[in-house]
């Protein structure tokens, strides 16, 4: 009898690209779209590996607009890795409310 494995895809990162550059009228209606929203990744205090790049990644496939949550690190190190993270992942930071970020990737 063959044992019965999960079916689920294994995800790769892309290849690293541009930052995605929105609109500013973009940027006010996915402002509007993510309000409500919950964040679905949690960066922690070690900062950004491949695995948090990969859930990242997933979640953006999933959802295309999402929110991270950031430790309590300097500003300018949050900035860093939001910087990183757009230019790794080809999306666009839609906005920065104290520790979360708002992230952005058309399907």
């Amino acid at each position: 009898m063959k044992s019965s494995k999960s079916a689920t895809p294994e995800i790769n990162l892309p290849e690293a690209g541009t930052p995605l550059q929105l609109a500013s009228s973009e940027r006010g209606d996915l402002r509007s779209r993510a309000h409500a929203l919950s964040p679905v990744v949690w960066v922690g205090q070690a900062g950004i590996s491949e695995a948090v790049l990969l859930e990242i990644e997933r979640a953006l496939r999933a959802h295309e607009l999402i929110k991270l949550k950031w430790p309590e690190v300097d500003k300018s190190q949050r900035m860093a890795w939001g910087n990183m993270i757009c230019e790794r992942l080809s999306a666009a930071p839609v906005q920065w409310i104290g520790r979360i970020m708002v992230l952005y990737r058309p399907r």
